[in-house]
């Protein structure tokens, strides 16, 4: 996600000189205010906090965080006996070439230079841009110097900064360091849902991830609980030195869903979930 969403997550793009302009990059919602039940009574209105990232002009993914679980897959190609080759597959069911075995910086690296190897890394790099790593300064530059291209990255470092400052942190309950307070979690993950490679060629691509995010805090005393939203993420990919970069990035509204009619979960509830169920790096 960005700074405009929730902390917003918001619509705007990059230019292709490497400017960021736009509004609704991320959504904030400000501690403070409303009594009850945050998490099993109604909804707060959205904050006003939007233009706090606007102004920022930054697509810093403040929504969805994955935790990098280790990647798992059987090295053989070949099925257990009996099955036959021409066997069926669902139309859901998930496809693709073996992920990437290898990483730079926890980051998932390598990809192969295909179409295919452009949707996996756009997909993985929704996840590491929507993680919690991007609420800390040092994880962050080192999540944008893998992930970007080196002129890219150069150019995002200072606005993010800028955009990650102690005050907006603080907005979200965190710390200057990114850290929620004793008792309390802080969630931000970003859910791939699917892939689309709208241009393809040797040497660039643009895929668009589609994608359920989750962003809060989760806690007894928290005023900001954990929301969803569903945002797609555009890509501008380059071939740079044997893998794919970011070169510029994008994001708008929905697809969404029609919301189910599933119980509000209590806060305990997400700290425990968040606890027991790591994150997943993503593969096409």
């Amino acid at each position: 996600m960005s700074l405009g969403d929730e902390p917003g997550y918001g619509d705007s793009s990059r230019g292709e000189d490497g400017g960021y302009g736009g509004s609704g990059q991320t959504r904030t919602r400000l501690p403070g205010g409303g009594g009850g039940d945050v998490y099993g009574g109604a909804r707060r209105g959205r904050s006003s906090s939007r233009s706090l990232v606007t102004v920022v002009g930054v697509v810093v993914l403040l929504i969805a965080a994955i935790a990098f679980a280790n990647r798992g897959g059987d090295d053989s190609s070949s099925s257990g006996g009996g099955g036959s080759d021409n066997a069926g597959t669902s139309p859901t069911a998930a496809s693709g070439e073996r992920p990437v075995g290898s990483e730079v910086a926890g980051i998932p690296a390598g990809f192969a230079h295909s179409e295919q190897g452009a949707e996996s890394a756009a997909a993985n790099y929704a996840v590491v841009l929507g993680s919690t790593g991007m609420f800390n300064k040092n994880s962050r530059h080192g999540i944008v110097n893998t992930i970007y291209t080196s002129a890219a990255a150069g150019q995002l470092q200072g606005p993010m900064d800028t955009a990650y400052s102690a005050d907006f942190l603080s907005k979200l309950g965190l710390d200057a360091n990114g850290n929620p307070p004793d008792g309390s979690t802080f969630v931000s993950r970003t859910v791939p849902v699917g892939t689309n490679a709208q241009q393809y060629s040797d040497s660039a691509a643009k895929v668009s991830v589609w994608y359920m995010g989750l962003i809060g805090m989760s806690g007894e005393t928290s005023t900001d609980p954990v929301t969803s939203t569903w945002k797609t993420w555009t890509f501008d990919l380059q071939w740079d030195n044997d893998d794919w970069k970011i070169v510029t990035d994008s994001q708008t509204d929905g697809p969404a869903p029609v919301p189910g009619d599933d119980r509000a979960a209590a806060s305990d509830e997400i700290s425990k979930a968040i606890e027991e169920y790591g994150g997943f790096t993503y593969a096409r």
